[in-house]
């Protein structure tokens, strides 16, 4: 899983398996889940993300961390 903030777009970005995307649509206001072929979730895309949620603040819980990594 990679959590992904970008700052110029006010997006925060969680990216889930490692596949190719191929659907991505709207299913709240500036929120956009991202599928593939199949139909399986890939992210989920939170625009304005800023506006809606503390994005400086990240906390983790009941996740098998097996490896913790950094940019």
């Amino acid at each position: 899983m990679n959590i992904r903030n970008d700052p110029a777009t006010d997006s925060l970005y969680i990216h889930l398996p490692n596949r190719s995307l191929v659907d991505a649509n709207q299913v709240q206001e500036r929120v956009v889940p991202n599928a593939d072929a199949r139909g399986a979730l890939l992210g989920i895309d939170l625009q304005h993300a800023s506006q809606r949620a503390d994005i400086n603040n990240l906390s983790v819980s009941r996740l098998p961390l097996g490896r913790l990594q950094a940019p």
